[in-house]
This record gives structure tokens, sequence and C-alpha cells, in this order.
């Protein structure tokens, strides 16, 4: 009997290894990593309620998306979801119903309005409804400040003709569109994240050309079998920014012909004033207004006297202070001390 069970507990541990090897493989290349797919009728109930999402679009996109509704609204049926376009407003919406078979769907279907309304074409936004492929808007007008400096980081990421997003579309397998102030991004979440962490870093003054050869290297190192599970922080080119001090273009001064003699007097303001006879009107001017300033002041100072003097009128006389020990007369003239009569009519 304990051989038996010596055997057993070998044989468990057997099987754990093989099923941590089995589990190691999955989560080290997560991003080969293959999902099954969210086929009709594994969600048994219907949802219980509804999910809308409204996004506005600019008044140029009208007639595209006007033109590509009824084939955006039939595709958005075949998943269950309810498509609404109000051209008054200026907004298309999604929204969920009863035959929605996928809950994530409307997610989905809302990055695919997103991507129509920022001048994505329907071929590539439709993309984003795959489980592999996903999506990313990034908004670059708040990473500069400077116009100028916007507009040159912005051409630098296009490329001469294309040829960077070019370069960047083949090394991620992504769809990359430049409009406007945003960047939008379609691939699969690899390529995805590549793709945005360029544009981010070309905002930041570094050049699309040192990131491109970066994910040219990565690229060709994960083809290799021996270098796949190495570390590959040697190979990988490392960039310095400096900044390179450009030579000032010298200003040529041109020199003035010779003369002898003085530069002329530069008239002074009274004389060009006498010349032009502005001198005796302005003094004239002068005085007047010296003259009204005064008058002015002097019937606000007689207006606020007479003020004060009806105040006056109807200002209440002081009244006299009365003391328990004497009291004071005006019109005799003496003094009478009251607690000497009070005792003298007591004696009496």
């Amino acid at each position: 009997m304990p051989k038996l069970i010596v055997k057993r507990d070998r044989e468990d541990e057997v099987q754990e290894k093989e099923d941590k090897e089995k589990v190691k493989g999955p989560i080290e290349n997560a991003w080969e990593m293959k999902i099954p797919p969210f086929q009709k009728g594994a969600m048994k109930h219907h949802l219980q309620e509804e999910t809308r999402f409204e996004i506005a679009f600019p008044k140029y996109r009208e007639k595209y998306i006007k033109e590509c509704w009824p084939v955006v609204k039939k595709l958005f049926e075949e998943h269950g979801i309810k498509a609404d376009l109000n051209l008054l407003e200026g907004t298309m919406s999604v929204a969920t119903t009863r035959k929605t078979w996928d809950p994530f769907i409307i997610i989905k279907s809302r990055d695919v309005i997103k991507l129509l309304g920022r001048s994505v074409p329907f071929e590539h936004a439709v993309k984003v409804l795959k489980d592999d492929i996903t999506c990313e808007i990034v908004k670059i007008k708040n990473m500069v400040r400077n116009r100028e400096r916007f507009i040159k980081r912005r051409q630098r990421l296009i490329g001469s003709n294309g040829t960077a997003l070019k370069a960047l579309e083949l090394l991620t397998n992504c769809y990359v569109l430049v409009q406007g102030c945003t960047v939008s991004v379609i691939g699969p979440h690899r390529g995805v994240l590549e793709v945005v962490n360029v544009v981010k870093k070309t905002m930041k003054n570094v050049h699309p050309i040192n990131l491109l050869k970066v994910l040219m290297v990565k690229r060709t190192l994960a083809k290799d079998p021996e270098k796949k599970s190495e570390d590959w922080s040697r190979y990988i080119p490392t960039h310095v920014n400096t900044n390179v001090q450009r030579k000032k273009p010298k200003k040529i001064r041109q020199k003035k012909p010779y003369t002898p003699f003085p530069p002329e007097m530069v008239e002074s303001k009274e004389d060009q004033q006498m010349e032009s006879g502005r001198y005796f009107i302005e003094k004239e001017e002068k005085s007047k207004y010296k003259g009204k300033k005064t008058s002015e002041e002097q019937k606000k100072k007689s207006s606020e006297k007479r003020k004060e003097k009806r105040e006056k009128a109807f200002e209440a006389p002081e009244e006299p202070k009365f003391t328990s020990h004497a009291v004071s007369s005006s019109s005799s003239g003496f003094d009478v001390n009251l607690n000497q009569l009070k005792k003298k009519l007591k004696t009496k």
C-alpha cells in the first residue's frame, strides 16, 4: 500500500509540472495568444438595459457619412445594434437592442462612428468590429504650445509625401491617419501601442527616423528564434538629444559716405509749434482750461458751505449737564447747595 501511495504522489507532481509549463507558454507570449471568438448564441439571455452613445461629426464630413450610412446601418443590424443619423444636429448615435448577442460590440460600434467622424474611410473603420483589432485616437493639440512648432512636428511625423507614415504602417501593420489635431490608429493591439508611442515621442521633439530604426531592429530580432528570448537592450540603438547651436547670419552694415560737415540740427518741439502757429493757440487753450478748472472748484466749495449751514439749523442743541452736589444757574450767577438746604429745613 505505501508504494502505491508514493507512485500516485509522483504522478500528481509530474502532472502539475506539465500544467505549469502549458500555462507559461501563452503568458510569456501574451501578444501572440489567440482568444476564441465570441459566437452567436454564447449569451443565453438578452441585455436588460439599453446602452447608448452619441457622437458629433464636423460639417465637412456630412456628405460622406450620408452616402455610406445605409451600409453602416445594415452592418450594425447584423450584430443587433440600432444606428441613427441626425443631420440637423450633426450627430451619429448607436444603441443596444434585445437582439444584441455580443455585450462588447456596443463599444466597438462607438469606436467605428468616432473614426468616421475623424475622416477615416468606412473600409478601415469597419475593421474595428473584429476581436483582434483595436483603435486609438491620439489628441496631439495640447502636446506643443507654440503653433509653429506644432505644425513642424506634425509634418515631421507625416514625412515628405507621407513616407514616414507609410514606413510606420508597414512596421506595425496598422492604418494611421493624421487629421487636424488628432492621429487615428487602427490595427492589432501591439501595433497600436507602438504607433501611439512613436506619435507621442515625435511631438516631444524626437525625430521619427530614430524611432523607426528601433522598430526595424525589434522586428528582425523577433524573427530570430535564438534571440527571441534574450534581452534586446544591447541591440537597440540609443539616441541622445543634442541642441546644435546654429550660426546666426552676420548683419552687413552699409558704410555711410564720409562728409566733413556736421549733421543738421534737429528742430525742437517749440520751434515746430512756432512755425505751424500752434504755440500761442495752445497757451490760450491752457489758460482757458485752468480758468474753467478753478471756477468749477470754487463752485463746489461754495455749494458744500451752503449745505453745512442748512444742516446746522436742523441739529439739536446740547443739553446742560447737572450734578448731584451743586446746580449752576446762569441767570443768578451763584451756586446753590441742595444738601445744606435740606439739613436746615429738617432742624426747623
